[in-house]
């Protein structure tokens, strides 16, 4: 079997079912990705994670670079090994670094176009410094500096062990102007390919196929969306990523992205837009566009403010348990969800333990709000293979 087997195509729209094969098993697409930022998904541990049948999660390279360094990560077996999750993992590269820690937005038309040392000191008033070769990072942590390239990132995602591995790439903010997009994006371009020339020495470092995808840039331009779709997919990458600030956060302009890159990426690979999840029904609309797979933050951090997913149109499918109304509310989160805290517990429960600052309450609510994104994309897969998605998605949205 190849790495994506497409199953069915569902009739009236561009959802798809499928299956990727990694040598930690079989993940069934469309699928959620809990994300496991430092090697731990907050909250849970891994038996939480395979009771809500979360098929693969997401680790950070740049924060696991930081502590406890791939090296010890490595020493230890790989992340499977270290972290006890025997099923797949993904990594992403530490570019989306670039534009979280906030270099873009003050410094957009000031980058750097010479080399930066190993040795060079990245400026106090900024985390990040980026140039042609690579990024230099200022940790957050205690203030060194750490150096990643192409070169580097595909290194430590090796070392850390995952299935599914990133390009390094520049994450471009929906506020950049056109010719700072198009130099980050050329720049991404000549990064995917060192990425993919640095992978190909070693795509068995732990014994087994780890798989690299290329990551689509360009913001909210159509025409340099479609450039860099035509750019990535011709390159040999396993799987195609659409990142960048507006995926996920922008839900119309992803909405739109996804409409210009879908004819020219492959149908073959599995298609994945990074940062997807802020609400359940975020997910049907990219699946509905032909996207297999997405991760978000989103939902384990509402939950540990007490933000919960529910099926309910009038509340933008969300409720927030702190509320008083929920005091003496006898009657489970959702009655339509499986989890183990829907099962188990009240609302009146989860808003005692949020009252009186329990640590329980911030693990059932991310069981909650997971397990919910997972048993959506459930109901998705089973809707794409009787052709009934968009009746699905026209129930909730």
């Amino acid at each position: 079997m190849s790495f994506l087997t497409l199953l069915h195509k569902d009739k009236n729209s561009r959802a798809r079912t499928g299956v990727i094969e990694t040598d930690h098993g079989a993940i069934e697409t469309p699928m959620f990705m809990p994300v496991g930022t430092q090697a731990t998904v907050k909250t849970l541990d891994s038996r939480d994670l395979a009771d809500m049948e979360a098929q693969i999660i997401l680790g950070n390279t740049y924060h696991l670079h930081l502590r406890p360094g791939e090296k010890l990560i490595a020493e230890a077996g790989g992340l499977h090994k270290f972290m006890g999750w025997d099923k797949p993992i993904l990594t992403d590269s530490g570019g989306f670094q670039v534009f979280s820690l906030g270099l873009q937005k003050k410094l957009e038309n000031k980058i750097v176009n010479k080399k930066i040392s190993q040795q060079e000191e990245v400026p106090p008033e900024q985390l990040v410094s980026i140039d042609d070769d690579g990024v230099m990072f200022r940790s957050h942590l205690d203030g060194s500096s750490h150096r990643f390239t192409p070169e580097s990132a595909i290194d430590v995602q090796h070392q850390l062990g995952a299935d599914i591995i990133m390009a390094f790439d520049e994450c471009t903010p929906d506020t950049a102007s056109y010719d700072y997009t198009r130099e980050a994006m050329e720049r991404t371009h000549r990064w995917a390919m060192r990425s993919l020339a640095a992978h190909e020495k070693n795509t068995k470092y732990h014994g087994y196929r780890q798989f690299l995808f290329g990551i689509i840039q360009g913001a909210n331009y159509e025409d340099l969306r479609k450039e860099s779709a035509q750019f990535i997919s011709s390159l040999d990458f396993d799987g195609i990523a659409i990142g960048g600030e507006s995926i996920g956060y922008n839900m119309e302009a992803t909405a739109n992205i996804l409409d210009w890159i879908y004819p020219l990426i492959p149908e073959n690979k599995p298609h994945y837009a990074m940062g997807i999840g802020l609400n359940p029904t975020d997910l049907l609309v990219a699946v509905e566009h032909g996207v297999d797979m997405f991760d978000c933050a989103a939902p384990t951090r509402l939950a540990r403010h007490g933000m919960l997913f529910c099926f309910d149109k009038t509340k933008n499918h969300r409720l927030n348990i702190k509320n008083a109304q929920y005091t003496k509310d006898t009657t489970p989160i959702d009655a339509t969800c499986d989890c183990y805290t829907c099962k188990n517990y009240t609302r009146s429960y989860l808003r005692h333990l949020f009252a009186t600052d329990e640590m329980t309450g911030l693990r059932l609510a991310s069981i909650h709000n997971l397990r919910f994104m997972l048993k959506l994309m459930e109901e998705a897969r089973t809707a794409i293979k009787e052709d009934r998605f968009s009746e699905l998605k026209a129930k909730w949205i």
